[in-house]
This record gives structure tokens, C-alpha cells and sequence, in this order.
């Protein structure tokens, strides 16, 4: 049985916080918001703040804040 088979293996509903999370609802894992991948409580790394999103790595994470501030991108071509 693998760490997501069994009771104990739903969706935990989390409040991201700077530098910290709170666990609202228990569960073994939260998706990305992007690519929708399991990520493990324990393994969870990445997340925004202001979006109340997870992220399942940093490359994905980077991202998605160009997607959504894209003047960020113009400051590193300066």
C-alpha cells in the first residue's frame, strides 16, 4: 500500500501562511494548483501566500508568478 491508499490518505485543506502552513481539515497530501500532482504534507515546500495556491516544485512555482505578474519579467531583462 502506498502513502495515499487508506483512510488516512484524503486531501488535506491547508491556509498558507508566510513561511508556514496551517492544517485546517487533516489529510495525507495537497494538489497542485497548477499540475494537480499529490504533493505530501511532508514534502510541501512551495506555496503563495497572496493566492492560497501549493506548488509541486520551484520551476512550477516561478511560474506561475511571471503568469501572474508579468512585469516581473520585463525587471529581469532589464
Amino acid at each position: 500500500m502506498n502513502r495515499f491508499e487508506g483512510p488516512g490518505s484524503r486531501e488535506a485543506k491547508i491556509r498558507y501562511l508566510d513561511g508556514d502552513f496551517q492544517v485546517l481539515s487533516p489529510g495525507a497530501y495537497v494538489l497542485c494548483s497548477i499540475t494537480a500532482e499529490k504533493i505530501p504534507l511532508d514534502e510541501l515546500k512551495y506555496w503563495s501566500v497572496a493566492r492560497q495556491e501549493a506548488y509541486a516544485d520551484a520551476r512550477i512555482s516561478f511560474e506561475r508568478e511571471l503568469e501572474t505578474n508579468p512585469s516581473l519579467r520585463q525587471r529581469s531583462k532589464g
